[in-house]
């Protein structure tokens, strides 16, 4: 079936036998994005991840697909431009994975941005995506769009609108459609070395991870699109580093706990930074701080307990009868942002925008947008061609193809939300659906047919991979969700094919990750059966 990932073994062993027309080292959005638009050109493609697909800060963002209002007000027009405009391509294109989220900024007096820069700000926003979707809310309309809201001196709100994703999905999407295009993709495979002759990138030295086999593959292009390790892959050319890594870092909470119709976008009454909070998935996401990251890459990032106090500290400034405390909290998580390093003192004023550049073959993209990722995978193979030796023009070819029709006696949300995720592929990846995986998992949006489509069509290479980036189950519900293990396994052991020892072995790394890295700082998880 096209589109699917070929059976690990199989396409390891292919994998030398070829010269590429592009390595895209890096399995997140950007590698994602790069991979489908090279094999949208006909070049050979293979994508290489040294962990898992979206493992980095594309399963770590907020979650938004938004046109970044913040730049309007640092006058970079350009970034808010293309980003709106790509906002209004994805929701298009892939209904039921990218969705308009109403947005409601209160109106307080002494507040910065006030009232009337915002509206002129929202104006503008509009015009871009060529409609108009903001208007002021008086004080009633306000408290009935947003029970509970508070903030001191509150008159009145602004109401505009944006659009959210699961970015981890939008990754596994974006990776589906580079496969139906002919490229290939492979996690857990990671870049060791780079080969150069004559000055020039003419290959990799690879490494699996799992089976710990080394394989040489040749390209005529190379696209290092590895995020916040991008320097690293630099190095070994001895450029000087242009990154700072920047952590963001969110809270969760069951949404019976912060029930929230409208995504409340508000400034920090500490420091005047940008914080949202707004129901995902099923529960409500709590987010983003914004600091510099001094520790190591290769282990995962982790909220310090300052961050969680900020979080909480914004939300109650918003929702003083919430009252929130860190005991509410049901997970957290924290990324690394690839940030260009403008020597800026404040984390916040640093440049979001992408910079692409070729040294020796080697095509570096980083930094920029969860939103603009198509455009700036043009950006790479701008540079990338002149070493493929093929033709490169700009085009405005869907991303996404349509998805397949799904039998109409499934309720509309199940068919839209299933359409979504796996697009032209709906229909034979859930033609063997039992009725009762198509109900939804409690406190959650997750089907749990979802998960057998993972276990069986996703390359699940361990626990983590299945529950918190091919569903985000691990973040949705209290203590990773380890209590519904048992259920988990039911369904997923006969695609898994993990022997007890295996289980055992995933569970006790499961558990660990959870504690370590997605609970507060501190937490003791409980024993499950």
């Amino acid at each position: 079936m096209g589109g699917l990932m070929l059976p690990r073994a199989e396409a390891l062993a292919q994998i030398e036998a070829q010269e590429w027309d592009i390595v895209v080292i890096g399995g997140g959005i950007t590698g994602a994005g790069v991979a489908q638009q090279a094999a949208r050109r006909g070049w050979s493609v293979l994508l290489v991840e040294q962990r898992d697909f979206a493992w980095g800060a594309s399963s770590r963002s907020s979650k938004l697909v938004h046109g970044g209002l913040r730049y309007l007000k640092e006058g970079d027009l350009k970034t808010t431009l293309h980003s709106v405009r790509e906002r209004e391509r994805l929701l298009q294109e892939a209904p039921g994975l990218v969705e308009l989220q109403s947005f409601l900024f209160a109106d307080c007096p002494d507040r910065k941005p006030g009232r009337w820069l915002m509206q002129t700000g929202l104006s503008v926003y509009d015009l871009m995506a060529g409609q108009r979707s903001h208007f002021h809310a008086d004080l009633a309309t306000t408290q009935a769009l947003a029970p509970g809201l508070a903030p001191p001196g509150l008159r009145g709100a602004l109401v505009f609108q944006d659009a959210k994703t699961d970015d981890a999905r939008l990754v596994l999407r974006v990776l589906q459609e580079a496969r139906l295009l002919g490229a290939t993709t492979l996690n857990y495979l990671a870049a060791r070395a780079l080969r150069l002759e004559g000055g020039r990138i003419t290959g990799l030295d690879l490494q699996d991870a799992l089976g710990g086999r080394s394989h040489v593959v040749r390209a005529r292009s190379v696209v290092n699109a590895t995020g916040a390790w991008a320097d690293r892959l630099r190095a070994g050319l001895g450029s000087r580093p242009i990154l700072r890594p920047l952590r963001g870092s969110h809270l969760l909470v069951p949404f019976w706990r912060l029930p929230v119709a409208q995504s409340i976008s508000l400034m920090h009454p500490r420091d005047g930074r940008p914080v949202f909070l707004y129901c995902w998935e099923g529960a409500t996401l709590i987010g983003t701080t914004d600091l510099d990251h001094d520790e190591s890459l290769d282990t995962e990032a982790s909220i310090t307990p300052a961050e969680v106090i900020y979080l909480i500290e914004a939300v109650n400034d918003q929702f003083p009868g919430a009252r929130l405390t860190p005991a509410d909290v049901s997970a957290c998580y924290a990324g690394v942002r690839p940030v260009i390093d403008g020597g800026q003192k404040d984390a916040s004023k640093a440049s979001r925008d992408h910079v692409v550049r070729d040294e020796s073959g080697l095509v570096t993209l980083t930094g920029g947008k969860l939103t603009t990722f198509r455009l700036m995978a043009q950006d790479a193979l701008a540079l990338a061609a002149p070493h493929v030796g093929k033709p490169f023009t700009r085009t405005d070819a869907p991303v996404f193809t349509p998805a397949s029709p799904l039998n109409p006696r499934w309720c509309a949300s199940v068919r839209q939300r299933l359409q979504g995720r796996y697009g032209s592929l709906a229909a034979s990846l859930c033609a063997d659906a039992h009725q009762e995986n198509l109900h939804g998992i409690p406190g959650t949006s997750t089907l749990w047919l979802e998960l057998a489509v993972a276990a069986r069509y996703e390359a699940v290479e361990h626990l983590d991979d299945l529950l918190l980036r091919r569903t985000r189950l691990g973040i949705l519900l209290p203590h990773g969700a380890l209590a519904l293990l048992p259920r988990i396994r039911r369904l997923c052991a006969p695609d898994l094919a993990w022997s007890d020892a295996r289980w055992q072995e995933e569970t006790v790394r499961y558990r660990a990750l959870i504690t370590a890295h997605y609970q507060l700082p501190g937490t003791m998880l409980p024993e499950f059966e």
